[in-house]
């Protein structure tokens, strides 16, 4: 009784005093333990959260690994949650997401999870609270189940995403200052992701120009990264905020970035891409705003320029509008909330592409996953499972390919990079 004592009084607190009188905090506690078992975007996850509840669905789960899923398959059926009425196709997902949330599962500890945000004066943010950004219900099923955050000013009005490469031209920081300038001047909140170049400019841009803004990171909220963007990404949190969906703990890798670039998506009315190469990863947030149905702006450069490929393909494919000048893309946040810098119609962003896919690159997902959870050292196939939030199954499979490639090699201590 204690413990459970404990952990409501450690959930309450880390909601704050007006959070904690909003939400239920079992519920709420589920939540945390939910986002220490899935990976960030996590569908399955996020479909059983909202048909089920937080705690009933994360219990069914966890009886599901002792006793098989068909307490939980009869349940979905019973409370007609979407897809569960394919009973093959539906039992044969569930099944994959068990073996996938298995290795995570006895390892779960609220309480040390609450500890460690609270650590780093980090607040707890759900669907209910205040302070939840409602723009990102906007995912359905890939939507956070929790979110972590650290902020001296909550961000107000309309939001403006602004993406880019992290190895910028001076152009391209020119671009930037001057759109996110202008984002500010109009009472915008400027939304980007805290990495070198394009990013942090944007940040910077709004840091001295007194306006909110906010940094969404790839891992758990006292993970700032990059390093050398440590004193930029505090001066955010003291005037805006520092977004993460990950625990604290988590660290962040090639994965997590190209999940946390829907969020960037969500968050901005409209989401501007100032350089990209050909294979940029603010590309892949450009896709997400579009898929959502966000306008999506590319900022022309010279042809020669391989800082400008991607936002040249955006807009040659239809799928952004070219950026004539600093106020485009600001007026089209203002638009959709009835009000315009110059007074213009609002331009209409990208259609989205449902055949697109969400990730960047060539190489395999679960490739990338496995080699994001190697570290120094070699690793067992369990504690990769752990590390990647896979099934170990899927672990093995990676492993198996990723040596063919050459990427990892076996070791007397387990898998280690090549």
């Amino acid at each position: 009784m204690n413990e459970a004592q404990d952990l409501l009084g450690a959930t309450a607190a880390a909601l704050g005093r007006g959070g904690a009188d909003a939400v239920d905090l079992v519920e709420t506690a589920a939540r945390v333990a939910w986002s220490a078992v899935v990976e960030p975007g996590d569908s399955v996850a996020g479909l059983l959260v909202q048909a089920l509840g937080a705690e009933r669905s994360f219990a069914l789960v966890r009886a599901a690994l002792d006793d098989g899923p068909q307490g939980l398959l009869d349940t979905c059926t019973d409370e007609a949650v979407p897809g569960a009425e394919s009973t093959a196709a539906f039992a044969e997902t569930v099944r994959v997401a068990l073996e996938r949330w298995g290795p995570r599962l006895g390892r779960v500890d609220v309480l040390a999870t609450l500890d460690a945000a609270r650590s780093v004066g980090a607040r707890l943010v759900v669907p209910g609270t205040a302070s939840w950004p409602r723009a990102v219900d906007d995912l359905g099923p890939h939507a956070p189940v929790a979110l972590w955050t650290r902020s001296g000013r909550r961000a107000s009005g309309p939001a403006l995403a602004v993406v880019g490469s992290r190895a910028n031209t001076v152009a391209g920081a020119e671009a930037t200052a001057e759109i996110a300038s202008t984002a500010a001047d109009a009472g915008c909140t400027v939304v980007s992701g805290g990495a070198y170049g394009i990013d942090a400019t944007a940040h910077r841009v709004a840091v001295a120009a007194g306006t909110p803004t906010v940094a969404v990171l790839a891992g758990g909220i006292d993970q700032l990264y990059p390093t050398g963007n440590v004193e930029l990404l505090r001066n955010v949190a003291r005037q805006g905020t520092l977004l993460a969906e990950s625990p604290p703990g988590t660290r962040p890798t090639r994965w997590r970035f190209l999940a946390r670039n829907r969020l960037i998506a969500a968050l901005g009315a409209a989401t501007v891409v100032v350089e990209a190469g050909a294979r940029s990863g603010a590309l892949n947030t450009a896709h997400h705003a579009a898929q959502l149905g966000r306008p999506v702006f590319a900022v022309p450069g010279a042809f020669s320029s391989s800082a400008s490929v991607g936002c040249h393909r955006l807009v040659a494919d239809g799928r952004a509008q070219i950026v004539v000048g600093a106020g485009d893309p600001v007026d089209a946040v203002l638009g959709a909330h009835g009000r315009s810098v110059r007074g213009r119609s609002t331009p209409r962003g990208g259609e989205p592409h449902g055949d697109e896919p969400l990730g960047g690159g060539r190489q395999d997902p679960e490739v990338v996953r496995v080699l994001d959870a190697l570290g120094r050292r070699a690793l067992g196939e369990q504690e990769i499972a752990v590390r990647s939030g896979m099934s170990t199954g899927a672990v093995v499979d990676a492993l198996a390919l990723a040596e063919l490639q050459g990427l990892v090699r076996h070791t007397v201590g387990g898998w280690a990079r090549s």
